[in-house]
């Protein structure tokens, strides 16, 4: 029997919620929290048309339809090391800088992840709401940056998706945050990550919008300037979230 062939994947059309597979990659993820390709099979499987809403959104905001109409990559931008070499110490950049060199990660790792995750029509089709996509993704290790929350620790990025919900309304942030909050209160029988986790949100709420930010110029912004500037509150219950966990021996959750 012939069957109807495959459409091309068209992201101006918003995706159904699939929540099966969203609950299953959450199940990898929480198994094994260093598993990122499951982070954006959540992401695909929940957010629907947030991608839209948020270049919609960066339309209206000052300088936005300027980024909008450039659509710079900022995979390749990050990736330029002699680029970044150039920002002293103290800024967004130079900090962004020791991010890369401490941890080894890059902005081309994670979109290859991406891509090994949910393959590589979904993002790298030319459309500007694929771009958008793209950019948030490339924004994430930046955020983690200028809020505080360190990438390589479970507690820093359920910080951080808590964080990200809040400023960008995608459901798949909120549901990694909600799922790693609810593992740690089994695992240490304290509150102290989830509240690090609801402080995230909160901070997230309150912040700047840093989607409609430049990102170019950015990162040449002193950082603590820029935390203010963006209202970018101190981390308290994180930190004392980071505390616990040494106290009790524990890495992650």
């Amino acid at each position: 029997m012939a069957t109807q062939a495959q459409q091309p994947f068209n992201p101006g059309i918003p995706m159904k919620r699939e929540w099966g597979t969203a609950l299953s990659a959450l199940r990898r993820l929480l198994a094994n929290g260093d598993d990122t390709e499951q982070v954006f099979r959540i992401m695909r499987a929940l957010n629907g048309d947030v991608t839209q809403k948020n270049y919609r959104k960066l339309l209206t905001v000052p300088g936005g339809g300027k980024l909008a109409y450039h659509r710079l990559e900022l995979a390749e931008r990050l990736s330029d090391r002699s680029w970044i070499d150039g920002f002293a110490e103290g800024t967004v950049g130079g900090t962004y800088r020791s991010f890369l060199d401490a941890t080894g990660y890059s902005a081309k790792g994670l979109a290859e992840v991406s891509i090994n995750a949910i393959g590589p029509d979904a993002l790298a089709i030319e459309h500007p709401y694929a771009w958008m996509g793209r950019r948030e993704r490339d924004i994430h290790d930046l955020w983690h940056v200028l809020t505080g929350y360190k990438a390589d620790e479970h507690l820093g990025e359920a910080c951080l998706v808590a964080f990200s919900y809040a400023q960008t309304g995608g459901l798949g942030w909120a549901f990694i945050a909600a799922g790693a909050a609810l593992k740690s209160i089994r695992i240490t029988g304290k509150l102290d990550f989830f509240r690090a986790v609801i402080e995230g949100y909160r901070h997230g709420k309150q912040a700047g919008w840093l989607h409609g930010e430049d990102y170019e110029m950015l990162l040449a912004e002193p950082i603590e300037a820029a935390r203010r500037r963006l209202n970018i509150a101190e981390p308290r219950a994180y930190r004392t979230a980071q505390a616990s966990l040494a106290a009790a021996g524990l890495s992650g959750i």
